[in-house]
């Protein structure tokens, strides 16, 4: 199983980024995905998800900024990170959650946000 992320950089305050998580050996269409961040000192968090319906949640700090969406043909998770913060710098981590089977994490890609 491998869950490689892609996308992160360094950008401006107010730039954009997209985070794209490709999957292999899972079936990728049951699975929930998820992106998280962990910023140095902090714990990890969810920033956004989606299941495998296509229901949506995010993070109230990125709610209006960010938009997961996915693609099974693909078996590609994607973040597009808009109004991008200082605050949003962090590791960011894709991974895939399916009831009743192992979580899968990916090895994260760094954003970085100047201000």
């Amino acid at each position: 199983v491998q869950l490689q992320a892609s996308g992160g950089g360094l950008v401006q305050a107010g730039g954009s980024l997209r985070l794209s998580c490709a999957a292999s050996g899972i079936v990728f269409r049951l699975r929930d995905m998820g992106w998280y961040r962990q910023a140095p000192g902090k714990q990890r968090e969810l920033v956004a998800g989606i299941t495998s319906g296509g229901s949506t949640n995010y993070a109230d700090s990125v709610k209006g900024r960010f938009t997961v969406s996915r693609d099974n043909a693909k078996n590609t998770v994607y973040l597009q990170t808009n109004s991008l913060k200082p605050e949003d710098t962090a590791v960011y981590y894709c991974n895939a959650e399916r009831r009743g089977y192992t979580t899968y994490w990916g090895q994260g890609t760094q954003v970085t946000v100047s201000s």
